[in-house]
């Protein structure tokens, strides 16, 4: 007889196995899954709420829907967090850890986690008539069981549908800020001791943008006296400024983070540890279709950002998080290999799930074209033009070279170009099997291709993923 971990082990492996299921990208067990919530890393766990239908397949009366990971790539799924209440149904917010006990929720040793969300009022019959505000809850066993602040909510209605609360802590005035979406392009920030009485401080606006907005400092190049804080919307535009306590004022932007058709309401961790010194980031990759599975959406493979001072100015940068490397399975390296039209040197690579890695020189007369389960990327030197699914953008060559990083999960392809200056992240359903490279200008020396194989992170260690289920449907 098996023991009962090895019995919820199988279950579990028989349910992350079905023929669309992203083995390696966050998925809801079952039903509904869209923005990216609360996310906050505490005591050695990376929390992951999101908003959650946990009756339907489609977007509908949302919840928090709650995971948690010790490495960001193998998620256990926990009950719902937070539920519909009479101030309406749980949309997006943000979490973090109250190490000074500034809202006095804490009961024990521990600090509280606390979380901040919208109270979508009048979006199911008990929130009849109520406005939009923005409430808070509190954990004292580590983000097990919430509690909902009794006198909520703590931020009244501003105005129509004001939404999606992104809190931090803002360290030289000992205060928390809060970044809260208004309507059509317009945010306002605000700022309080305690996180239950809060004033705004400022309005501004990000063109082309809303939602879910995101509010965070990074060094530049590394170099901690040397700081700029984003201002991101959902899409991912965002500003380069500064913020001193009072006022945000934008200095370069709005610049998009990330192109494709799947990515929003991208967030990042809160209180990732200065041992770590990660920014750490989720986006929704929203639009994608899972044909006859039971669950639909998916995330996006958290990313590790930086913020890099480039001849056109300072950006982000981002890519994939090291701990990707847990899945390799196989590695196949190729070194200054010629390139052809018709020779696919990746014909014996086999599998479905891939981190693959590519350098090559933009000779002018160059057009090298990968084919991914169907689908093509292709890079056209003469215009600079990267390519894939439908999305089109430019990428200028960096110390004479074109670097590209591409992770391809059953129903998906990010990319990352030039150290993650130029990311895109794109849902796909597979046409056929396998990968190939060829170059439709004729013989193209590659310096370096490096495709290592991936196991599924629902899968035991041991058992390395070669992709014969997805082949089967194809």
């Amino acid at each position: 007889m098996p023991s009962a971990a090895s019995e919820v082990e199988l279950d579990m492996i028989g349910l992350y196995a079905e023929q669309y299921r992203p083995q390696f990208h966050f998925t809801a067990r079952e039903n509904w899954l869209n923005d990216p919530n609360g996310l906050v890393y505490y005591e050695g766990e990376y929390h992951l709420f999101f908003q959650h239908n946990s009756t339907g397949q489609e977007w509908g009366i949302m919840s928090w829907g709650h995971a948690v990971s010790t490495d960001l790539v193998h998620w256990e799924q926990l009950d719902n967090a937070m539920d519909p209440d009479r101030l309406g149904t749980i949309f997006s917010g943000s979490a973090v850890v109250d190490w000074a006990n500034t809202a006095g929720f804490q009961t024990g040793t521990e600090p509280a986690l606390v979380a901040f969300y919208t109270s979508a009022g009048d979006t199911w019959p008990e929130s009849a008539g109520m406005p939009f505000t923005q409430s808070i809850a509190y954990s004292n066993d580590r983000g097990r069981t919430w509690e909902k602040y009794r006198g909520n909510p703590v931020v009244p209605q501003i105005v129509g549908w004001n939404r999606d609360p992104k809190v931090t802590w803002y360290r030289p005035g000992g205060f928390w800020v809060m970044a809260l979406y208004l309507d059509e392009c317009s945010f306002t920030l605000l700022t309080s001791k305690d996180m239950k009485s809060w004033k705004r401080i400022q309005t501004l606006t990000i063109p082309g943008s809303k939602e879910c907005p995101d509010f965070f400092e990074l060094p530049v190049d590394g170099d901690p006296d040397e700081t700029k804080w984003i201002f991101s919307g959902a899409n991912g535009l965002y500003y380069v400024g500064t913020f001193d306590g009072e006022s945000f004022t934008p200095e370069e932007g709005p610049h998009a983070m990330c192109d494709g058709e799947n990515f929003y309401a991208v967030q990042t961790y809160s209180d990732i540890p200065p041992s770590d010194g990660r920014c750490i980031q989720i986006a929704w990759m929203a639009g994608g279709i899972y044909p006859g599975m039971p669950f639909n959406q998916q995330m996006s493979f958290p990313c590790s950002v930086t913020l890099r001072r480039f001849a056109d100015g300072v950006r982000l940068c981002r890519n994939p998080v090291r701990e990707i490397e847990t899945l390799y399975a196989a590695t196949h390296e190729f070194r200054d290999i010629t390139v052809t039209p018709s020779d696919n040197p990746l014909s014996e690579v086999h599998g479905s799930l891939f981190d693959l890695l590519l350098e090559f020189p933009p000779d002018p007369a160059a057009v090298l074209t990968l084919k991914i389960h169907g689908h093509e990327i292709r890079y056209t030197a003469d215009t600079k033009a990267l390519s894939c699914l439908g999305t089109t953008v430019t990428v200028e060559p960096d110390a004479g070279h074109i670097h590209l990083r591409i992770l391809v999960d059953r129903t998906s392809i990010e990319l990352f170009a030039n150290e993650g200056r130029v990311s895109l992240s794109c849902c796909m359903l597979p046409t056929e099997s396998g990968i190939g490279l060829f170059s439709e200008s004729g013989p193209l020396t590659v310096p370096l291709l490096v495709v290592h194989e991936l196991r599924s992170a629902w899968r035991p260690v041991t058992e390395r993923y070669d992709g014969t289920d997805l082949i089967s449907i194809l």
